[in-house]
């Protein structure tokens, strides 16, 4: 609900001077006053309750505006009633809600509720002069005038907000690629003077071991587990290291003409390989479209489309649907991975392709950000559309070059 605001105080400050004035006329009808309020209310509440924020809301507030309109007329003096202005509530609210074609019946439709009076005129004693016949013509004709204008402001309004809504997005975007891009730069610089320093004592660690595993008795068994659980984890921690490493490196793309499905086809088969005896009640559909060959890094593209389904597929843990598909977009080629898993936070949506976030308790948190950075590196998009418990959309747009 939105906060009072200063039109919605000048506007019931008028309606109220209109509903005093009727209080001074020497004849009045009490409905006259109420049908004023009721307008007032109505006016107030469509913007504070959003009462118009579909076309079926919009458009039942517009025919009870109608309604209480040809009863205000009907009060006072039908077709020479001077209020016959306020069916310029409904028309203005259609103009600004609707298309050209709902505003134009509305406007049909309010001026023939107006005309409809003239059935009640008795025409015998009530002659209505050529003079009087022009000027309700000439109001009919305000009416269309007024909605074609009003929908013309409106209509260039919505499309100047869904513009601006577009370019707030892609700055955002923009935004958060430049600090991706920041991050990934300092991490670069911190992880090359690391790698350094920590594979030094690795080293040092790794060739200890090796001389006690050597020298011990072969009766102490203890020791030489103790001395393998060393090496092992030692040989861990470097390839680690290897992996920031060859992160934070720039990517060396070797372009070639290939086919992506060929290559979205290659992951999908290493995905079957890797979870191969998992547990898990999980499909697992391919939907590729024809897509002509164009210059990509099949290696780096094939890793990208592998990390999607394997985070897909560690997303499902209940089984679900992993759904993949291709399909040409303009002077794009989308890849398309869907899961039907727990989902995303919305507050974690913004960090996933940052570099060590992670919500796996097993994870390093640097799958989705090798995604981006080999999308990134072809001139492609990669974005997420996910609610927690909804499942997760990942698109990824590559330029065709053909």
């Amino acid at each position: 609900m939105r906060k009072i605001r200063g039109t919605d105080v000048v506007w019931l400050f008028f309606l109220g001077a209109l509903a005093a004035l009727v209080v001074t006329k020497p004849e009045h009808s009490v409905y006259e006053w109420l049908i004023l309020l009721a307008l007032g209310a109505i006016q107030v509440a469509e913007a504070h309750l959003e009462l118009s924020s579909d076309t079926i809301g919009a458009a039942l507030v517009i025919a009870l505006k109608l309604a209480l309109c040809y009863w205000l007329v009907a009060e006072t003096g039908g077709v020479e009633s001077s209020y016959y202005l306020i069916f310029w509530l409904p028309i203005v609210s259609a103009a600004s809600n609707l298309g050209l074609g709902g505003t134009l019946l509305n406007t049909l439709i309010s001026s023939a509720l107006y005309l409809s009076f003239l059935f009640l005129v008795d025409f015998e004693t009530n002659y209505i002069p050529p003079e009087g016949q022009r000027e309700l013509t000439v109001r009919v004709l305000f009416f269309f005038l007024s909605a074609i204008l009003v929908n013309r402001f409106a209509t260039e309004n919505r499309a100047k907000t869904e513009r601006l809504a577009q370019a707030n997005r892609e700055l955002r975007e923009a935004q958060a690629e430049v600090q991706r891009s920041e991050r990934l730069a300092a991490l670069g610089q911190l992880s090359a003077g690391l790698a350094h320093e920590i594979r030094n004592p690795l080293g040092v660690i790794s060739a200890s071991a090796e001389i006690l595993e050597k020298n011990v008795a072969k009766e102490n068994e203890v020791a030489r587990e103790v001395s393998g659980f060393i090496r092992s984890e030692v040989h861990r921690t470097n390839e680690l290291v290897t992996r920031f490493l060859n992160f934070t490196r720039p990517s060396s793309l070797q372009k070639e003409r290939a086919s992506l499905n060929d290559v979205v086809r290659g992951a999908v088969s290493q995905l079957m390989k890797q979870v191969k005896g998992r547990s898990g009640d999980i499909e697992i559909k391919q939907d590729l479209h024809e897509l002509p060959k164009f210059s990509f890094d099949a290696t780096l593209i094939e890793s990208a489309v592998l990390n999607l389904l394997l985070n897909g597929y560690e997303a499902m843990t209940s089984g679900g649907t992993l759904v993949i598909r291709t399909r040409r977009n303009g002077s794009m080629a989308e890849i398309e991975v869907v899961d039907s898993g727990v989902g995303i936070k919305e507050d974690q949506l913004e960090n996933i392709f940052n570099p060590f976030f992670t919500t796996k308790p097993t994870g390093v948190g640097l799958g989705l950000t090798m995604v981006s950075k080999f999308v990134d590196s072809h001139g492609g998009k990669i974005s997420v559309n996910s609610k927690a418990g909804d499942g997760a959309t990942f698109l990824v747009s590559l330029p065709l070059e053909t």
